[in-house]
């Protein structure tokens, strides 16, 4: 019997969300799957990876700079590149790879506006390589059981939807800290968060979006907010203010306390003055904190859609209804910082419950299944769906990059309509094939 090579894989952007891919290669799917080569813009962080690596039992790999990534490509080959950079940056990465014959696992989101979409369309139609969007959420346990009822025609054609995510003061907080409170770097939340679940509603029905109209705004974090609603005491990051205006506040994070946060960004921020810890009440936050959107999808059902920041609790609430009944769900999820502790416990299930509820019959509980690790259980099905051996999947849940421009499409829509006050047609952005 042939032994099949491993897969190599070389990744780039080796901040937080990294570890997730390596360390499953390195560990679980050690038999299948290599790491060749990692790239970064950062030199500490690029130590630091290695040396978390190797701890696992990898053979070390070279290191490469940014301005060093064609060389990371033709001197490691590897089949494929896995892009974790910010968001922004993506389609640079991804674009480059293709070119020289790669194909790419991309984080969500694939990238953040339409010309950034369509350069990565163009570089697939010439190249002919596939980029793979890690949408995990679709792999959770409830997920996978809502399109099995929804497929199954439990309340027959699917009319409208009512999908409300909550971010607590935990996480929710940590995007107001990080790079992702600058819009031109994530696209605001509705582009870099909310394409996990306008992926979840194409997935789900099996559809596009074909308009959307949405309200948003900065309601809680930020200076002004904070003024009006007495605050007296700021401070622009928690290093250097430990024992000054940070000490009290509940939001502020001190990297100097976590391993990983001290090593990634307090060690490494001398290369590219990028601060971890900066003030959720600070200046600078270009990004909405609530947001509101009304999704009419080209199969005529329509979703109204709220997410908030800067709740109590973790998790959504979605239901659908239909012309034979009603699915309600309901997730808890654990409360995280990235980074900021044990990565296979980042938004895993405090619990999750699904009604159904057909007319003219007694409701009843959904058996879902049971769900172990991150994101709802979606995590480990993931990383078995990319490194593990190739077996087929009934409900396709692997994305591509039409899947990825699909869901960021929806929140691109919403950022013009956030802007013009105006209902924006999907189309008129960007037009991907349909299902």
């Amino acid at each position: 019997m042939t032994t099949q090579p491993k897969k190599r894989y070389a990744l780039v952007g080796t901040g937080g969300r990294s570890y997730f891919f390596y360390s499953a290669i390195a560990t679980t799917y050690s038999s299948t799957s290599c790491i060749v080569g990692f790239c970064d813009t950062n030199q500490t962080r690029l130590n630091y990876a290695l040396s978390r690596l190797t701890s696992l039992g990898h053979p070390p790999v070279p290191l490469y700079l940014a301005s060093d990534y064609d060389r990371l490509i033709t001197e490691t080959k590897p089949d494929e590149v896995i892009v974790t950079t910010v968001d922004r940056t993506h389609h640079i990465y991804i674009i480059r790879a293709l070119q020289l014959g790669c194909n790419v696992v991309s984080e969500k989101p694939m990238t953040i506006d339409a010309p950034r979409c369509q350069a990565i369309f163009d570089a697939v139609n010439e190249t002919k390589r596939n980029v793979r969007v890690t949408f995990n959420y679709r792999y959770a346990p409830h997920n996978t059981k809502i399109y099995e009822l929804l497929h199954s025609g439990a309340i027959g054609q699917v009319t409208s939807v009512h999908f409300e995510w909550l971010l607590n003061t935990s996480h929710g907080a940590d995007y107001f800290r990080r790079w992702h409170r600058d819009k031109r770097n994530s696209g605001g939340l509705l582009v870099h968060k909310s394409t996990h679940h306008f992926d979840l509603v194409n997935f789900w029905l099996k559809t596009r979006p074909l308009s959307v109209y949405a309200q948003a705004d900065l309601k809680f974090y930020g200076k002004e907010n904070a003024e009006l609603r007495g605050v007296t005491k700021f401070y622009d990051r928690v290093r250097g203010n430990e024992e000054g205006n940070a000490r009290d506040d509940p939001f502020a994070l001190d990297c100097s306390k976590v391993e990983t946060l001290k090593s990634l960004y307090l060690d490494a921020e001398h290369e590219d003055g990028y601060f971890r810890d900066q003030s959720v009440f600070g200046d600078g936050i270009s990004i909405e904190d609530t947001m509101n959107l009304l999704v009419r999808y080209k199969n005529g059902a329509v979703m109204t859609y709220s997410l908030t920041a800067y709740a109590p609790w973790e998790g959504l609430r979605v239901n659908f209804n239909g012309t034979k009944g009603r699915i309600e769900m309901e997730v808890v999820e654990n409360s995280y910082v990235n980074s900021g502790g044990d990565q296979s416990l980042e938004g895993c299930l405090e619990r999750s419950t699904i009604l159904l509820r057909p007319l003219f019959e007694p409701p009843g509980e959904v058996e879902i299944g049971e769900a172990k690790g991150a994101h709802g259980g979606g995590d480990n099905v993931l990383l078995q769906d990319l490194f593990g051996e190739p077996v087929s999947d009934e409900y396709m849940r692997a994305a591509s990059h039409v899947d990825g421009a699909a869901s960021i499409l929806t929140g691109i829509a919403a950022n013009r309509s956030i802007a013009t006050g105006q209902v924006v047609f999907v189309d008129d952005i960007l037009k991907v094939p349909d299902n």
